[in-house]
This record gives structure tokens, C-alpha cells and sequence, in this order.
């Protein structure tokens, strides 16, 4: 199991990178200022993290409610990968579109390809992370 500092260590880690490689990529992607989309990366940053609390807890909560276990299946998991995204869109949306001067559709396309960025960047952040700092219990997470 990991430690909590170790777990501080690799969220700070993942978000610290994650900016620096997403400002400037955003930035030639959706043809922005680099001033515009930094504010806003910053504060997808902390919006996120505290989204994702929250989420977890409220699902938590409704499984405990509905189910009588935190016990998730694999549809469970969907539902709750699904729905946490969609929320996270719906709190994004609007904020994009308000923030850059685009339009719905427009923002809907910078959030989706912001979703793929980071599906690829967590899954090479956490394979090197893991091949930086091994579990001290092999196979153990």
C-alpha cells in the first residue's frame, strides 16, 4: 500500500505536469494565448480535485444508499467513470465557451481532446511514477 506522502507526491507530481504539458499544448492547439488558457488550466486544476472529492463521496454515498456496499462491480465502475466525466463536462462546458470566446461546439471539442490528453498522460504519468517509486509491497496498490 502506498503511504499518504507518497500519495501526495504523485498527485502533486501529476498535476504539476499535467499543466506544463497542457498549457502550451492547448495553447498551439486551439490557436489561444497562453495568458488565456494558463488561468484557466489552473483553475480546471483545482476544480477537478475538488469535483472529483465530491463526486466520490456523493457516489459513495448513493451506492451504501442503493446497494448496501461500496462493493463495485464492473458496471459500476462505468457508471461511475461515465458519470464523473459528464459531470466534470458540465461543469466545463460553459466555462470554456464563457472564458475563451468560443462557441458550445467549440468548446465541446477543446474539452473532449483535453479528456484524451489526459487519459494518454495518466496512463504513461502512472507507469513511470511506478517505475520511479515501486510499491515497497510487490503487486500490493
Amino acid at each position: 500500500m502506498r503511504t499518504t506522502a507518497d500519495r501526495i507526491r504523485h498527485t502533486i507530481g501529476f498535476e504539476l505536469l499535467g499543466l506544463a504539458l497542457l498549457t502550451p499544448l492547448a495553447s498551439w492547439l486551439f490557436h489561444q494565448d497562453m495568458v488565456d488558457i494558463g488561468p484557466l488550466a489552473l483553475f480546471f486544476t483545482f476544480l477537478g480535485a475538488g469535483w472529483n472529492y465530491l463526486f466520490n463521496l456523493l457516489f459513495d454515498r448513493l451506492m451504501l444508499r442503493w446497494r448496501g456496499t461500496l462493493h463495485k462491480r464492473p458496471v459500476d465502475r462505468l457508471v461511475h467513470a461515465l458519470s464523473f466525466e459528464l459531470g466534470l463536462l458540465w461543469l466545463t462546458l460553459p466555462l470554456i465557451a464563457w472564458w475563451l470566446e468560443v462557441s458550445l461546439w467549440q468548446a465541446l471539442l477543446m474539452d473532449l481532446s483535453m479528456v484524451v490528453f489526459y487519459l494518454v498522460f495518466a496512463y504513461l504519468y502512472n507507469w513511470l511514477y511506478d517505475a520511479l517509486f515501486p510499491l515497497p509491497e510487490a503487486g500490493v496498490t
